[in-house]
């Protein structure tokens, strides 16, 4: 289940865009854990903090629960057991927390059902100056960020002075700009109902939304005209590309464009077929921002041994996105005992690291240890 850690300074617009993920969640269910009962606009919640619970079941299936830091391993462990039926939970960081420090603690969580969902930073585009004077470390948690919301972008006089402000401090991390905290819900997670979840991914789910949102762009622009009526709207904020192959991918082509992603880039979703070298099993991909995970999974009994993948950014190059996919089908489908390797330093149980073709080849104990790829959090260099 993706862990999401939102954060930005008071007055950004952090609660507001919750508010609007809670609402606009497009049937999944969301588990949101804020520090503050009163920042929450929802009637619930209010409830909630008059009877002094901490935790409130909303209309719409989602759960907020207002807690401290020393409760989040506790309150993660709730709302990740499949019995609460919840899809994605959203961490608000209190507007004067160390974003980097919820990002540890989910990255180091004992809990097999967390995985990293991103860190997204909240600024206010018309505040962005007076903030960057108050709050210098700005910089360093825009450093840090997988997706800045660039928001309130309807007030900045310079807003696109702001927006490439922004994109010259970030690394790597998409950027989109927003109004009333109104991103597309698809950004941060698959949106569909929650008793549709059986699997990791519905790659149909997930195509049939990349072609609505396309197909609502063309109809807006038929309306409007090319540079009319973008800005309001939820899908200006980013691209999307669906990618399927009935040819089995080579690990060796397709982890270096894995491990470059371009800037932007913010979310790959998908499952991957490597053919014979993993006859076995399909891989489930999970990347955001710069991390990087991998779930190989048996092929079931009817199953299409396909490569689906949905690649979800702002700014990125479609076209050649597609171009370099289609360039890493294994044109010379051999089995190669040494090709997964790059794949299985993604792979976080150890057990799924012994594939059988692997069993005879000893390890080299002059390697270097490889891990999953997970946000460097160290300061970046002033």
């Amino acid at each position: 289940m993706p862990v999401v850690v939102l954060a930005g300074f008071l007055g950004s617009g952090k609660t507001t865009l919750l508010n609007h993920l809670l609402h606009h969640s497009g049937g999944s269910r969301i588990g949101a854990v804020v520090n503050d009962f009163g920042a929450i606009e929802i009637d619930a919640m209010a409830v909630a903090g008059a009877l002094g619970d901490s935790t409130v079941s909303l209309g719409n299936g989602c759960l907020c629960c207002a807690v401290d830091a020393s409760e989040l391993d506790l309150y993660l462990d709730r709302l990740t057991n499949p019995a609460a039926g919840i899809d994605v939970v959203v961490i608000e960081a209190s507007g004067l927390a160390e974003p980097q420090e919820l990002v540890r603690m989910v990255l180091a969580s004992e809990n097999p059902r967390v995985v990293y969902g991103g860190l997204v930073e909240v600024v206010d585009a018309a505040e962005f100056d007076d903030t960057r004077a108050r709050h210098p470390e700005i910089d360093r948690h825009l450093a840090l960020a997988d997706l800045v919301v660039v928001n309130k972008i309807d007030r900045a006089a310079d807003g696109d002075r702001v927006l490439g402000l922004v994109r010259s401090l970030v690394d790597r991390a998409a950027v989109v700009p927003a109004s009333y905290g109104r991103v597309d819900p698809e950004f941060l997670f698959d949106c569909r109902p929650g008793e549709e979840r059986i699997g990791q991914l519905s790659f149909d789910d997930l195509h049939e939304r990349v072609e609505r949102v396309e197909r609502d762009a063309r109809d807006e622009h038929e309306e409007h005209g090319h540079d009319q009526g973008h800005a309001g709207h939820l899908h200006s904020g980013y691209d999307s590309l669906s990618f399927t192959s009935d040819v089995p991918l080579s690990p060796r082509r397709l982890m270096p464009f894995l491990d470059s992603r371009p800037n932007g880039l913010y979310r790959i979703k998908g499952y991957v077929d490597f053919g014979p070298h993993d006859p076995r099993n399909r891989y489930a991909v999970h990347a955001v921002g710069r991390f990087l995970r991998f779930y190989p999974e048996p092929w079931q009994a009817g199953d299409p041994r396909l490569t689906q993948l949905v690649l979800i950014g702002s700014g990125i190059d479609a076209p050649a996105l597609g171009k370099e996919l289609e360039a890493c089908k294994d044109d010379a489908p051999h089995a190669d005992e040494y090709g997964m390797w790059g794949v299985l330093r993604y792979v976080q149980d150890p057990e799924a690291q012994d594939p059988g073709q692997l069993e005879s080849e000893p390890e080299d104990p002059d390697s270097p240890e490889q891990g999953p790829e997970e946000p460097d959090l160290e300061d970046p260099p002033v």
